[in-house]
């Protein structure tokens, strides 16, 4: 485990003395890090089972057990079951991946037509109070830090609506002391006037302040598990709110339970067993769509890309092929959600799957702070905050919705009028 640990870990050089013994103590140390299913003081807790539901599959998968016989059968089911699904997910169905796209793209096609959705992440902030080892945004990474003031936040916002964009994920570090609740709602209230759609990806809250940023504008919430693993997430996440492992697994719910429209979920394959993760990805928004049919659900399927200080970080055995896999089997098994893949991957692979099975692409993306107007206008702003990952694919918004519409897809901005 620790020889797998070794890739994430960042060289400290330039923190102090303390900070480094610090980072040394909690990485070497176990008993120096807080119980990680322990909730911290003024965390809401909320308890639907959903979570030792999710967990009770995976330590009971066993994916090498599944044969050609049970993909074919789960293949030429009408209704994809779960244990159908596990299937799908197996080794076993490696062979038949091209089944496995064709049974895919029907689904697609007969949920969502041929349309791909368009929007864009906004990040507003970077500082980090946590320590997860593989994030460029960690609290120990020596990075450029920067938060946008709402001057700064309007101007990016304007910038990228002019460029046609009708939605946006807006982004934060997850410091509350730096981003707090109410900087994030007035965020919200200036993406109102610009957009359609305002999505929010930040640290997980209580569903009383979801609730207050909803009202401030905020639509859907989308949060990464990371990893569904407890026992690899904590030796992961070693300080910080972040740690709290079944906190952040219902923050979901409790955003549904502040009223969001939609909610995003996801897990950050590589991290761990991807086939495990992926499972535990759908089953959390099967458990939540059966409790909560009136909220639009959607997932993702982000890997593991490089990051500042550290260029060795990469998804552990998970390929197109087996990215491929597993969307395809999220689309088999969850046809009516919606499915989102990133600017993480590859032109070629995103034009690709959008015709199989994604649904909602990023365009013109910068995962840096306060920098759209330069990357849009081709010049490096010295003064931008520094970014989270590696993007792979750098398309603007006026070539992402150009090549969809030559592949035949119709590019949608916005699908949703609030009356």
């Amino acid at each position: 485990m620790l020889q797998e640990q070794n890739q994430f870990f960042i060289d400290s050089d330039k923190l102090s003395g303390a900070a480094l013994e610090h980072k040394h103590l909690i990485e070497n140390d176990p008993s120096a890090r807080t119980n990680h299913m322990e909730y911290m003081e003024g965390m809401e807790k909320i308890s639907s089972g959903i979570m030792e539901k999710v967990l009770s599959a995976i330590d009971n998968y066993d994916y090498n057990k599944y044969t050609g016989f049970d993909v074919k059968r789960a293949l030429n089911s009408q209704t994809c079951s779960i244990e159908d699904f596990k299937a799908l997910l197996s080794p076993a169905a490696m062979p038949f991946l091209e089944e496995m796209a064709q049974r895919a793209k029907t689904e697609t096609s007969k949920h969502f037509g041929n349309t791909v959705y368009l929007f864009t992440p906004l990040y507003i902030a970077n500082y980090c109070e946590n320590y997860c080892i593989y994030c460029g945004f960690n609290c120990y990474n020596d990075i450029n830090r920067k938060k946008l003031d709402m001057e700064e936040i309007e101007h990016e916002m304007k910038v990228i609506a002019d460029s046609g964009i009708e939605e946006i994920l807006m982004l934060t570090g997850e410091s509350r002391s730096m981003s707090d609740v109410t900087y994030i709602g007035e965020a919200c209230k200036l993406a109102s006037k610009y957009f359609r759609n305002v999505g929010l990806e930040i640290y997980p809250v209580n569903s009383d302040e979801y609730k207050y940023l909803h009202e401030c504008g905020a639509d859907y919430v989308t949060v990464f598990q990371e990893t569904y693993n407890p026992e690899k997430y904590e030796k992961l996440h070693l300080m910080g709110h972040k740690r709290v492992f079944p906190y952040r697994f219902d923050a979901q719910e409790r955003a549904i339970i502040g009223g969001m429209r939609g909610v995003g979920i996801s897990a950050l394959l590589g991290l761990s067993d991807f086939r495990k993760d992926a499972l535990a990805t759908a089953l959390h928004a099967y458990y939540l769509q059966r409790k909560y049919p009136h909220v639009e659900y959607s997932l993702s399927c982000p890997r593991l890309r490089p990051i500042i200080n550290n260029d060795k970080i990469n998804p552990l055995d998970v390929h197109e092929k087996q990215l491929c896999q597993v969307l395809c089997a999220y689309r088999i098994f969850l046809p009516y959600i919606g499915i989102t893949v990133s600017s993480r991957e590859q032109k070629h692979f995103r034009d690709g799957i959008v015709k199989i099975a994604a649904t909602k692409v990023s365009a013109g993306v910068s995962t840096g702070i306060g920098d759209h107007e330069s990357k849009y206008e081709g010049w490096e702003d010295e003064n931008a905050g520094d970014e989270q990952f590696e993007i792979s694919d750098a398309r603007s918004f006026e070539e992402m919705y150009g090549d969809m519409s030559s592949e035949g897809l119709q590019p949608v901005l916005n699908d949703y009028v609030y009356v």
